[in-house]
């Protein structure tokens, strides 16, 4: 038997192989499919089957991509909505894989008809259950996406998927979600590589509530939705470019990117760390350090205009690829041997204040002048404390605020290391903001007598 489960890092989604008797079935797969071709070809096996547990929201899927390469049968679920490929997966459909069978089971809750699939052992017991978007380790799926008043309906929905349809199964079914730590298809997923249907009834706190009107009232919370969102809805539905098709970003000297980057419909990304960018980057550049960038990419990007990428690499491989995973496919360049080619050309780079906090401490014991901008999350004020004066804009919400910071005082930025405060302070320079100051470290250093944590 072959089981595999693939992690997206940053997206935190997990897409699964299983397989038996050189026969395998792949679920949810993301949209560079090559690992998928390498592992079973490796294995000796040969990808009958592509399953879809619901239309995903937060990458783009790789089924057609993967189904030209293997001929493979698509079965998608969400028959309610208008697929341009592939087939609508039936509740209680069965698949065979080698000596295995896998049983589809419609669960809706966070889709309106999203479905699990059931695998059973060599002797016919529930032996595993892939169960999407609906049940995460110690979290369900969101409601929200669908709009507030669809909530309701999706909770009901959610209730019964899994009390009547998932939690009857067994406790020693072993439970595969879609998503781990750290998706924004959940707001307190587990970081758990593996969950049980037995484990889940006794920590996951949204099992505990077996009354059903009481399931619904818990569930109705409005998450943050990234704005990526509704593209991807779309790009999962209908006949994506495959990645193949797409062209290679071309490689700009800095007298042919200088030339660019006046140009409105051009977006400069800069991947480098925090440090480097404050330093010197490109006028009007946006900074979001390589490992942030599945994160946040989907929140400050846009569709509509070419990308240029500034990459600390020879070549922008890993930020190619993670930018195709949530459709963003107009990448047309990177700037050939780097800043220091840049430099070298001296052509005119800008800069970013950055400041250690025991440094910034100081400062504001002895001034007033100073403006602290907090771009962290509630979750985050509530646990680990709340600044004396600043002022809380969460960093999605920034780009809607900018009105709220003034003009004429240093303004400070803090989070929790300084990575995301320097995507914060790219966005106000490039609304025009000068006296711009990065925060470098964290709580642990914060001891200014005039700005406490309370």
């Amino acid at each position: 038997m072959l089981f595999e489960k693939i992690e997206t890092e940053g997206l935190a989604h997990y897409s699964y192989i299983i397989g038996d008797e050189n026969e395998a079935v792949v679920i949810d797969p993301r949209r560079d499919v090559e690992i998928y071709l390498k592992k079973t070809t490796k294995a000796g096996f040969k990808i009958k089957y592509i399953l879809e547990t619901h239309r995903n929201e937060d990458y783009v899927v790789g089924s057609k991509e993967l189904a030209r390469k293997t001929n493979a049968e698509i079965w998608h679920a969400d028959s309610n909505l208008d697929y341009k490929y592939g087939n609508s997966v039936q509740d209680g459909q069965e698949f065979e894989i080698g000596r295995l069978k896998m049983k589809a089971i419609n669960t809706p809750g966070h889709t309106l008809n999203s479905f699990s699939y059931l695998l059973y052992d060599f002797s016919g017991e529930p032996y595993m259950i892939f169960t999407g978007d609906l049940l995460f380790a110690e979290d369900t799926g969101r409601i929200d996406l669908l709009g507030e008043e669809m909530m309701d309906e999706l909770a009901e929905k959610m209730y019964d998927s899994i009390f009547n349809k998932v939690l009857p199964l067994g406790d020693g079914v072993i439970i595969c979600p879609a998503h781990g730590a750290g998706s924004v298809c959940g707001d307190s997923i587990a970081d758990r590589n593996f969950t049980t249907i037995g484990l889940e009834k006794k920590v996951n706190a949204n099992l505990q509530y077996e009354k059903k009107e009481e399931f619904i009232e818990y569930k109705k919370e409005v998450l943050e939705r990234p704005p990526y969102f509704r593209k991807m809805e779309k790009m999962n539905l209908i006949e994506n470019t495959c990645l193949s098709e797409l062209k290679e970003p071309k490689a700009l000297n800095p007298k042919e990117l200088s030339n660019l980057i006046e140009n409105d419909d051009l977006i400069i990304l800069d991947t480098r760390n925090e440090l480097s960018f404050g330093a010197a980057h490109i006028p009007g550049s946006i900074s979001i350090w390589k490992d942030g960038l599945a994160s946040f990419a989907g929140w400050f990007l846009t569709y509509d205009k070419d990308i240029i990428i500034i990459t600390p690499d020879l070549y922008p491989e890993d930020e190619v690829k993670i930018l195709h995973r949530l459709g963003f496919d107009k990448i047309s360049g990177y700037l050939s041997g780097g800043m220091l080619k840049w430099h070298m050309a001296g052509i005119r780079s800008s800069s970013i204040g950055m400041i250690k906090v025991q440094k910034v401490c100081d400062i504001f014991d002895s001034s007033n002048d100073y403006w602290i901008l907090d771009i962290r999350s509630k979750d985050e004020l509530k646990n680990t404390g709340e600044i004396t004066d600043a002022h809380h804009i969460h960093l999605t919400q920034l780009p809607n605020n900018i009105e709220k910071i003034p003009q004429n005082s240093p303004i400070y930025i803090f989070c929790g290391s300084g990575l995301r405060s320097n995507i914060a302070a790219s966005i106000l320079k490039r609304e025009g903001f000068d006296n711009i100051n990065v925060i470098l470290g964290g709580l642990e250093g914060w001891s200014s007598t005039s700005c406490p944590i309370v």
